[in-house]
């Protein structure tokens, strides 16, 4: 991180005293926000490509690599009580769930419940296409595209049963669709409401949401799978949604970028993406701190 900083034209500083790394996550927070933040706002398909030298590239790359942004990460146990499937554009809902069905059928998880965490975001045209490609056509929402994918890997058949809420303000609505086969764990296919009714469900709502529906407790073990890519910040995220208010114990392993049973669904991963992916993880991290202090301090008795 300081390497890439450097090269950035910065300098990390040297800090002493009370909350250090609230104020270096800060620090770095605002410097990630001036030289590696190329969304704007926007979401992540529409973030710009940063202008680098070759050498800018191979330094990226290889922090990236050094940081957990590259490689795939092995389960830390053989046993897990949940296993969830986070959601995002239509090839990594397929790539992601195929990924969950190696780790299922291949024995390295155990018997956990599943649960592919979608959203009503609604698919483009390229990814409904790339849907038709892989023999699932039909889908309009990301929750459509999770639902396609752990019905292609997880060999499953129609839901079971389907529980749903659709509100005036889409952001508030959501849906639930259960499979259970005799001798096998249930899987949920869940799109979540909003925290905040200006905006879309984001993946820590859906968890947290996931989590009070199933009341989870500090015996159950998660296990997130995600992209290797993602795997800092949304590790970060899962802890502060689920490891802090519940008390669980979380797992989180990634996807690399080349990993599939299907070529199709590899898609390479440009040196601007690990550095916006990089300032997303110090930005998890950031709030991650901060819930763990407040969950630890003190509480004053009334008066």
């Amino acid at each position: 991180m300081r390497d890439l900083v450097d090269a950035f034209g910065g300098t990390v500083p040297v800090l002493t005293g009370e909350n250090v790394t609230s104020s270096l996550l800060a620090w770095l927070d605002d410097f990630s926000d001036g030289c590696w933040n190329f969304r704007g706002g926007a979401e992540r398909p529409a973030a710009r490509e940063p202008d680098l030298t070759p050498e800018g590239r191979a330094l990226v790359l290889s922090a990236a690599d050094a940081l957990g942004l590259v490689q795939v990460a092995k389960p830390l146990h053989q046993r897990y009580t949940h296993l969830i499937v986070l959601g995002g554009l239509a090839r990594a809902c397929l790539q992601r769930n195929s990924y969950a069905a190696a780790l299922l059928n291949g024995g390295f998880v155990g018997r956990p419940e599943v649960a592919a965490l979608g959203s009503f975001r609604p698919l483009t045209e390229p990814e409904q296409d790339l849907l038709t490609e892989h023999g699932t056509a039909g889908g309009e929402t990301e929750m459509d595209a999770m639902d396609a994918g752990v019905q292609r890997y997880l060999g499953l058949g129609e839901p079971d049963s389907e529980e749903s809420s659709l509100d005036p303000n889409p952001h508030l609505s959501w849906r639930i669709r259960t499979y259970r086969r005799e001798g096998a764990p249930t899987v949920r296919v869940l799109a979540a409401p909003s925290g905040d009714p200006a905006r879309r469900a984001n993946t820590a709502d859906t968890q947290r949401y996931w989590a009070e529906r199933l009341r989870l407790t500090p015996q159950d073990r998660v296990l997130v799978v995600t992209s290797a890519i993602y795997v800092p910040f949304q590790h970060a995220d899962a802890i502060r949604t689920l490891g802090v208010p519940f008390g669980v114990e979380v797992d989180t392993v990634g996807v690399e970028a080349d990993w599939s049973h299907e070529p199709t669904l590899h898609q390479p991963v440009t040196p601007g993406k690990y550095l916006q992916e990089i300032r997303s993880g110090i930005r998890s991290m950031r709030w991650l701190v901060a819930a763990v202090q407040e969950a630890e301090a003190p509480t004053t008795a009334p008066a």
